[in-house]
């Protein structure tokens, strides 16, 4: 029997577990078991609700879902062994969970897709080593390179993307560099689904300065699927990004990145796309405000450009319209504006953002839709609030999208 849970209800659930606070404030800290061995226990957790209203979809998805990891670190004289499970139930399950046949319904179920099936998995299960700068990781990790703009964990979803890997970082003096070799992308769609993972030959590869006014970084990101092979690609580029001081109040921050995306072993499309990305930001007297172009380039229409190891829901959009790019490309023009406001009463670090798209496509300069998405946080205690809108106002492509968030999120 499915339950259901009212906007207003969830509120007071999260008012009230706000103001309650953690029976110690040290929950989470790292133990020290002797001289040479501590372990750190792992605690979070995400209460959401989730609504999303399309036009073409008959049937509003309402979702209430709560996540929880645990798990520990245990270290000593550098060696660490890390194992963290993870477990997201469906408190409200009226939404697509993108699982075919689940609750009842032949194929997909009638509702907007919330892609946070209930789930019950090993997250995490690492051991690492660590000196003098230089770390090598081996078994189920997470890895997030740069702004996860390419590879990610997908952190907004409940269940989190992992990768089977090792992986090696060092650092000497201002050169960097990151090598990881993986087999395996462990994906958020959940032990259930038939997309719970894609096996490959996944080779991510770093190297960079950091020079006094910016990080420069080159990549190379060759992804060899055994089955996904639409999306087995080689990408290699280049990036930037600094921030000058413009006086006491005044900072002048910039971002730039240059990539080519080709074909790759066993993908049956031959093709070629660029991307670019170029973003200017300024920081003053607690405002942030952004402008920016991205374009994830077209092969004549025949292919574009793709991120599928991404934390796509941070880029081109909060309504998730582009999670894939279309063949014909994408190119998204933006600007927003952030406001640190402080604390106010019991609301401690209260901000908000708003950022406004405006998309079309690479090739044939379709007019896709616009967007504006908004967000409002803050902490109670030792709890974290947020509250998220996007509304996607489609043209030529998608259907109009509207989704708003309310959660609650706990960390130790």
């Amino acid at each position: 029997m499915k339950k259901t849970l009212s906007l207003a209800a969830l509120a007071a659930t999260v008012a009230t577990l706000g103001l309650a606070a953690p029976a110690q404030a040290k929950a989470g800290d790292p133990v020290k078991v002797s001289d040479d061995v501590t372990i750190d226990p792992i605690i979070d957790g995400v209460l959401r609700y989730e609504h999303v209203d399309q036009d073409d979809i008959d049937l509003d998805a309402d979702a209430v879902t709560m996540r929880l990891r645990a798990g520990a670190e245990v270290t000593t004289h550098g060696l660490s062994l890390l194992a963290e499970g993870e477990g997201t139930l469906a408190i409200v399950d009226h939404y697509n969970d993108t699982i075919p046949g689940n609750n009842g319904y032949l194929g997909a179920e009638p509702y907007s897709v919330v892609a946070d099936p209930q789930n019950i998995e090993l997250n995490r299960l690492q051991v690492a080593y660590a000196a003098k700068g230089s770390k090598v990781t081996i078994g189920r990790q997470r890895i997030i390179l740069d702004d996860a703009r390419f590879v990610g964990n997908v952190g907004w979803r409940q269940n989190e993307q992992t990768f089977d890997a090792v992986r090696a970082e060092t650092r000497i003096g201002p050169v960097m560099f990151d090598g990881t070799y993986a087999i395996s992308q462990r994906t958020i769609f959940g032990a259930d689904s038939p997309n719970e993972y894609f096996d490959g030959d996944m080779f991510l590869v770093q190297g960079g300065l950091n020079l006094k006014v910016a990080k420069v970084k080159a990549f190379a990101y060759l992804l060899d699927y055994d089955s996904r092979i639409a999306f087995s690609s080689q990408t290699y580029g280049v990036l930037a990004n600094g921030a000058i001081p413009l006086g006491d109040a005044f900072k002048l921050n910039f971002s730039a990145t240059y990539a080519r995306q080709s074909d790759y072993k066993l993908n049956p499309v031959n093709f070629a796309a660029d991307y670019i990305n170029a973003e200017l930001g300024a920081s003053i007297m607690g405002f942030g405000l952004k402008a920016g172009y991205e374009e994830l380039g077209s092969d004549d229409g025949i292919a574009a450009f793709q991120t599928p190891l991404a934390t796509a829901h941070a880029f081109n959009g909060w309504a998730d319209l582009f999670l894939t790019t279309p063949a014909a490309g994408l190119r998204d023009y933006y600007g927003g504006l952030a406001k640190k406001i402080g604390d106010a009463g019991p609301l401690k670090g209260l901000n908000g953002a708003v950022v406004y798209h405006k998309f079309e496509s690479d090739f044939g300069s379709v007019n896709y839709g616009q967007e504006w998405d908004a967000s409002l946080g803050f902490s109670i205690r030792n709890y974290a609030v947020l509250l998220k809108y996007a509304n996607y106002d489609a043209k030529n492509f998608g259907t109009d999208t509207e989704k708003f968030w309310l959660q609650l999120a706990f960390k130790y």
